[in-house]
């Protein structure tokens, strides 16, 4: 964009810009601006003069952005936000704000914090809507540079390694984090399994089948990494992406999982199940949330890690504040 361009340039086409990217599609962006498709379009013709590139094509039922507009975006979106909130420092207010997030996280994850997330909802803040999108990766940072998700709530070991490193060399960092609790995991099947009796031995659990929970699809989590550390393995026969989706398959089959102990509870098939400790050591398992520092001082953003970080308060499994 060269200056003169920049001097002439309408802040609402980037508005435009920023929700076409957030939704790929013109109609959901003009419901979203409250104004018609037809606008959107001319508003995306006048920022196509303006940067010399098409910023979105067509595509099914919706439109994919060009390298360009995905290279734009980030900036764009950051400086809006920061726009919005120095204009209006200090404005949320919970009990008349209207805000809608989109958090990720995985199913065991939301068993915990959800039911006291949507209690502080009813209480202080009724008019705020959520989203809770499945959690599919253990590096979710894409997703937050997407504007797909407001906050990821995970365990990010390999992520929280990588900033902590890039932190000693960045005076900004580009992405926050803060632990909400520690989960204890442990092996899980059905009541009448011929292992249930226990104790269970690090033999008899290689022995077995077993059943793995993967975000991503990938045969091989932290109790194979901790094995393969002590020169064992064991034979996954199921990979899911679901802890439900495992507990209830292990309540009726001879295979062994690897759930959350908290998460026991919420299968809905307790009273058909046992869990064992583990019979080797494995790393903590640490559940953080991490957001983009473009949301970091947003003080809508900022009532919603306090509001998750209240759902684990008094819990016997959260950290100390």
């Amino acid at each position: 964009m060269n200056e003169l361009n920049f001097r002439t340039l309408d802040l609402n086409l980037l508005r435009v810009f920023d929700e076409v990217m957030a939704e790929r599609n013109l109609t959901r962006a003009a419901h979203n601006l409250a104004t018609t498709q037809p606008a959107i379009s001319n508003a995306l013709r006048r920022l196509r003069e303006l940067v010399g590139d098409d910023l979105v094509r067509r595509s099914g039922y919706g439109v994919e952005p060009t390298p360009l507009a995905l290279t734009l975006w980030p900036t764009v979106r950051d400086a809006l936000r920061q726009l919005r909130d120095s204009l209006a420092p200090g404005a949320f207010d919970p009990a008349q704000a209207q805000n809608h997030f989109v958090l990720a996280m995985a199913d065991a994850t939301a068993s915990k914090i959800m039911p006291g997330l949507v209690d502080i909802l009813d209480r202080e803040a009724p008019g705020v809507t959520l989203r809770v999108l499945p959690l599919t990766t253990r590096d979710p940072r894409a997703m937050l540079d997407n504007g797909d998700v407001d906050i990821a709530i995970g365990h990010f070991p390999g992520v929280l390694a990588e900033l902590g490193a890039s932190h000693l060399q960045e005076s900004t960092p580009r992405y926050m984090s803060r632990r909400l609790y520690d989960s204890e995991y442990v092996v899980v099947m059905r009541r009448g399994h011929p292992l249930a009796a226990g104790p269970l031995t690090l033999d008899a659990y290689c022995e077995a089948r077993h059943l793995l929970v993967s975000f991503s699809g990938r045969p091989f989590g932290f109790v194979d990494e901790a094995l393969a550390a002590v020169s064992r393995h064991r034979r996954v026969v199921l990979t899911v992406n679901q802890f439900f989706t495992a507990g209830l398959v292990v309540s009726s089959s001879d295979l062994l999982t690897v759930l959350p102990r908290h998460f026991v509870g919420s299968t809905g098939r307790q009273s058909e199940l046992v869990h064992h400790p583990l019979p080797l050591d494995v790393p903590a398992v640490h559940v953080d949330v991490l957001w983009h520092r473009q949301s970091h001082g947003l003080s809508a953003q900022r009532w919603l890690r306090d509001a998750l970080w209240r759902t684990v308060q008094g819990d016997p499994e959260a950290l100390p504040q």
